[in-house]
């Protein structure tokens, strides 16, 4: 099965970024331990807005990824703290890669 890769998108309502950070932190944490997570990976810009490149194996372990309790506590947590209320996220299809 192909690889789900992902990159997500948000930036921080002024006043919120050291939150959004911790956020992320955490969650990378938690996702990090997800059978299915090949990468997760944070970025940040000095305008408060953050990057997030994400793979998972297959289809099914990103589906795993989205039930996940500490999924739905992040994307609760920054309602409020980021512009738009969540991030926008674009769905990628590898040219040349490593992943099987």
């Amino acid at each position: 099965m192909a690889a789900k890769v992902l990159y997500a998108q948000m930036k921080a309502v002024q006043g919120q970024q050291d939150f959004v950070a911790q956020a992320l932190t955490k969650m990378a944490e938690n996702v990090r331990k997800e059978p299915g997570n090949v990468r997760f990976e944070v970025y940040t810009l000095p305008d408060g807005t953050f990057h997030v490149e994400e793979t998972y194996k297959d289809e099914a372990a990103f589906q795993a990824h989205m039930g996940t309790q500490h999924g739905k506590e992040f994307n609760a947590s920054i309602v409020d703290k980021v512009e738009g209320g969540g991030s926008t996220v674009v769905f990628m299809t590898p040219v040349s890669t490593t992943l099987a």
